[in-house]
């Protein structure tokens, strides 16, 4: 699974604590009450409808609330659970495996030959900046990243990606505004091939997903990168701000383009992060990084448990 491709070390208290951080509005007002409801020692039908409406307020998604509450009065009818502190513990267990979407085919996000990552994803959602971390994070991991700044509607995308690359030392390849985002891609497979490079990262345009000639536009990219005998992913950007909004964009794009993996940005500005779950069980693709902060390195691979641990986490754990 794509979660598995990159290594996490198991006691990186640094990324737990940014993590933490991130997620305190969530936690503070949603997940931390649900705590706090679970430690009453007798389950009853009035626990119940609390929880469903803390799920429900924290953007979990009506839908996935539903579903994950009628598994746990399932297994607590069957007698799995009996305090609301078991109850705690099997429900964050659940959405752990929520968050465990199956990657397709069980592949690699990314192969040893040239491989080419299609970043996706409205205007705002902080695409240029995440292409930013995410090529730093590639190089630490042993990756050699070009950008290619294939968002060619917007002079400033173009001048942004720009001087990210000058600011983190990573080669990219750019081009006037209003040139053929086609072409911009075509030179940049071109350029990391002559150059023995493994990886690059596109920005495209931040599409409206109701636009039905951009995203046309964003399918005749994808179609130039598979003809070029390389390696072809597509990454969709989603702000954790815009709540289940975000969900309604990413299925035309995952139309568009295809869609290998959710990278997740802001997630420290919402208290309603509990978007996560849905995105993962209406997209049934994983998230596999969060941006947890504005620094480079504010960015890490996705979690799942730590994630959830750290929206039950004790507000006396992050300091």
């Amino acid at each position: 699974m794509f979660q598995r491709f990159f290594r996490r070390e198991q006691n990186d208290e640094a990324q737990d604590k940014k993590l933490e951080a991130s997620v305190k509005k969530t936690r503070s007002s949603f997940f931390g009450r649900i705590a706090v409801l679970l430690h009453r020692t007798e389950i009853t039908d009035e626990l119940w409808d609390e929880l469903e409406d803390l799920l429900i307020s924290a953007d979990v998604g009506v839908g996935t609330t539903e579903d994950l509450l009628e598994t746990m009065r399932a297994r607590f009818r069957r007698g799995e659970f009996r305090t609301g502190d078991e109850l705690e513990s099997a429900l964050q267990a659940e959405l752990v495996d929520l968050l465990r979407a199956p990657a397709k085919d069980d592949q690699p996000l990314l192969e040893d030959n040239l491989t080419v990552v299609l970043m996706i994803g409205v205007n705002g959602v902080g695409k240029t900046t995440t292409i930013a971390k995410l090529g730093n994070y590639l190089r630490s991991q042993g990756r050699q990243v070009m950008l290619a700044a294939g968002d060619t509607f917007r002079a400033a995308g173009v001048e942004q990606l720009e001087i990210w690359a000058d600011r983190i030392q990573l080669p990219c390849v750019g081009s006037q505004t209003g040139a053929d985002p086609g072409s911009v891609v075509y030179d940049a497979v071109a350029a990391a091939k002559a150059r023995g490079l493994d990886t690059v990262l596109v920005d495209t345009a931040g599409r409206l997903h109701t636009k039905t000639n951009l995203m046309e536009e964003l399918r005749k990219v994808r179609r130039i990168v598979d003809r070029q005998s390389v390696s072809s992913r597509s990454l969709l950007v989603l702000d954790a701000t815009t709540g289940q909004n975000a969900i309604i964009q990413a299925r035309s794009f995952a139309e568009a383009a295809g869609l290998d993996g959710i990278v997740v940005t802001k997630l420290d500005g919402t208290a309603k992060g509990g978007v996560v779950f849905s995105i993962v069980r209406e997209l049934g693709a994983p998230v596999l990084f969060i941006g947890t902060g504005e620094a480079i390195d504010d960015f890490s691979p996705f979690d799942p448990e730590a994630f959830v641990a750290a929206l039950f986490a004790e507000e006396g754990d992050e300091s």
